[in-house]
């Protein structure tokens, strides 16, 4: 009895091995997608990974407030007198943001109030250069 429960798990194992050997491979190689009309979306992603996107709901001399963040609800960003502005690469002023345009925020947090200060603020259609380029 022993013997033919040794047997059956036996052949059993060995038809389920030759199934999975002569299971057809796939030759087909992976979907790749095609970055389409507006480029390689990666090159902005890297560039701006540790600044902060958002829409423009309100724009002064001393804050923008921002919609749309991550924080989920409008966010004020303060600016100080070291905050750079820039406009399609170039450097620019807090007067030429737009209400309802992205824009994105190198942000860092005063230590002693907690506020929201804007160290950059990139606007506009900054074009990435070609890691080669670089």
């Amino acid at each position: 009895m022993k013997i033919d429960k040794i047997m059956m798990t036996a052949v059993l194992a060995a038809a389920c091995v030759a199934a999975l050997v002569a299971a057809p491979q796939s030759d087909k190689q992976p979907i790749v997608s095609n970055p389409g009309r507006f480029g390689d979306p990666t090159s902005i992603a890297i560039k701006y990974k540790d600044y902060l996107f958002g829409i423009v709901k309100e724009v002064n001399a001393s804050e923008v407030i921002l919609s749309k963040t991550k924080f989920g609800v409008d966010q004020p960003f303060k600016f100080t007198k070291k905050t750079k502005f820039f406009l399609d690469g170039k450097p620019s002023s807090f007067d030429k943001i737009k209400v309802g345009e992205g824009i994105y925020i190198d942000v860092d947090t005063d230590k002693k109030t907690g506020a929201q200060l804007a160290k950059k603020v990139v606007s506009g259609v900054d074009m990435p250069k070609i890691p080669s380029e670089h």
